[in-house]
């Protein structure tokens, strides 16, 4: 089994439960970690034997596009088209941080994690 990473791709976001991170947004860092066989690709040299980062770069950012309470929800949601658009993945892990997250504190960042496999 091999693994396709993309690492901290950057968007800014209205994710929150707070009516204020509905309006003035902030910053996030998305990592996203799949699971496929990259076997076919490495000898084929071909696009279409593999997983197309570029789809699953564009799915990140779509999703967090989607106003969100929860970071959760929203990870749950790229999981879920990651694994609906691209048949050949096995496994998604995904950690969605909210950078300087208003809590009350000095906090650089907030960060959740959640992966599924393919049933």
């Amino acid at each position: 089994m091999s693994k396709i990473r993309l690492k901290n791709i950057r968007t800014y976001s209205y994710h929150g439960c707070l009516i204020e991170e509905g309006k003035i947004g902030s910053d996030y860092l998305v990592n996203l970690e799949i699971d496929c066989d990259l076997s076919t690709s490495a000898l084929s040299d071909e696009l279409k034997d593999t997983v197309d980062y570029v789809l699953l770069n564009k799915i990140v950012e779509e999703e967090m596009a989607i106003r969100s309470k929860l970071l959760e929800h929203v990870a749950n949601r790229i999981i879920n088209r990651a694994l609906l658009e691209a048949p050949s993945i096995t496994k998604v892990a995904v950690e969605v941080s909210k950078i300087n997250p208003p809590i009350g504190g000095d906090v650089e960042q907030v960060t959740i994690i959640m992966s599924k496999s393919r049933s």
